[in-house]
């Protein structure tokens, strides 16, 4: 069951805003509706948020996603459509049932803090829980669990005035995590920072992610942090949803004309991952195969070296076509394991930027595993050159790379390192 599912939302503020709901189904846009009054914020929206996913929601100011956050919340009722928490329908609840589901399943992280400056650091992390009504022991001690998380243990007893204004952010972040809700929504919670800052809340976000596995739906206008954080990403242009979907499906498959506008200025090589870019060889060999085979698979292949896998499916070197071809013609049985070179090895979700150390310093392929040491697939130096650029060609099937073979085993020597 999805965590948040919204279906066909509008939000009209107005006068009698289930017309503008009713002139907009018709075929009416958005600027016609507001000559009669009624702006149009969010139109049509669906989509859904899946348990311990990042879903972020991008646009540029008035693109209604500030608005869209906040009828998650319960904050402003929809005007159309249906939106559920779980398998709770926020439409067909009171007052009293929305605050209890902002109490005990929905916490909010905002742009600017939002702390109470005459509280202390740890009675700011604390304060959803002491409206709920915990006593004080217990809510100390949570709060000072959550500030732990954050990186800001031992500072539950300064004011919010004694902390930069990216520890301030973490206060926030503390708060939303002692309340021990399973989703948290966060607003432009970083655009108020600095760059460098920005970045290490991102950091943050994502190493706690990683432990808590939190329901996390996401405000920005910022394209690349929209990339570095989401799982999926919702884009948002005049209220309306234009494209949901993973940031290599967007940055490969937009879906108009202005996703592809917006796209074209982003980073890809810190957005996209080896994953996103690697190609799987039409034929890998086994490390109890003999040379014949090797030498088999490489006329079959057109290619100048094979990866060896071992029997569990873990990369075990590569092999280039001279040293095969003269293994078969000494007559030998075995693979010729003394010039079997070692190759770097990547895991499937390392960033196109962090790739080309090891590419440098390499002849062979980089090797693509999974998050247990399995073989994946492969990235010939051109591939990784291509993806640098502004596209790729993704996953030709047989993992060849004239460039790289030309260069022959000779420069390979010493664990392939030139």
């Amino acid at each position: 069951m999805p965590a948040i599912t919204a279906d066909g939302l509008y939000k009209i503020f107005g006068r009698r805003p289930q017309r503008g709901v009713e002139a907009l189904q018709q075929g009416q846009t958005r600027d016609e509706l507001r000559d009669s009054g009624l702006t149009a914020a969010v139109i049509d929206a669906s989509f859904s948020v899946d348990p311990g996913e990042i879903f972020v929601v991008m646009g540029l100011s008035g693109s209604g996603k500030s608005t869209l956050i906040r009828m998650v919340n319960g904050l402003l009722p929809a005007t159309a459509g249906e939106l559920v928490i779980g398998d709770d329908t926020l439409s067909s609840m009171n007052s009293a049932q929305l605050r209890a589901v902002r109490r005990k399943r929905i916490s909010m992280v905002f742009q600017h803090f939002a702390l109470l400056p005459h509280r202390t650091v740890g009675e700011n992390a604390a304060y959803g829980l002491e409206i709920s009504g915990m006593n004080r022991s217990q809510r100390e001690a949570k709060a000072a669990e959550a500030l732990e998380m954050v990186g800001l243990k031992g500072w539950g007893g300064y004011k919010p005035s004694a902390l930069s204004g990216g520890m301030q952010q973490r206060v926030g972040l503390a708060r939303a995590l002692a309340a021990g809700t399973d989703i948290m929504l966060m607003d432009e919670a970083f655009s108020a920072l600095d760059p460098l800052i920005r970045r290490d809340m991102q950091d943050q976000l994502v190493d706690l992610q990683q432990r808590l596995e939190k329901t996390i739906l996401f405000i920005t206008h910022d394209l690349n942090e929209a990339m570095r954080l989401g799982d999926r990403i919702a884009m948002m242009r005049d209220g309306r949803i234009v494209q949901v979907g993973t940031s290599d499906e967007i940055l490969n498959e937009p879906a108009n004309d202005y996703v592809a506008k917006f796209i074209q200025d982003v980073d890809r090589s810190r957005v996209m991952t080896a994953g996103s870019i690697m190609e799987r060889p039409e034929k890998t060999l086994g490390d109890a195969q003999g040379p014949r085979t090797a030498h088999r698979m490489l006329r079959e292949t057109h290619n100048s070296w094979l990866v060896v896998l071992r029997r569990d499916r873990t990369p075990a070197g590569v092999l280039w076509e001279d040293h095969v071809a003269e293994a078969v013609r000494l007559g030998h049985d075995e693979l010729p394991w003394s010039v079997a070179y070692e190759m770097p090895v990547v895991s499937h979700d390392t960033p196109i930027a962090e790739l080309f150390a090891a590419s440098a310093q390499y002849t062979n392929p980089l090797v693509v595993v999974d998050d247990d040491g399995k073989f994946l697939g492969v990235i010939p130096r051109v591939t990784l050159l291509t993806a640098a650029g502004t596209g790729h060609e993704n996953g030709n099937g047989n993992g060849s790379a004239r460039s790289d073979a030309a260069v022959g085993p000779d420069h390979a020597m010493n664990g392939g390192a030139r």
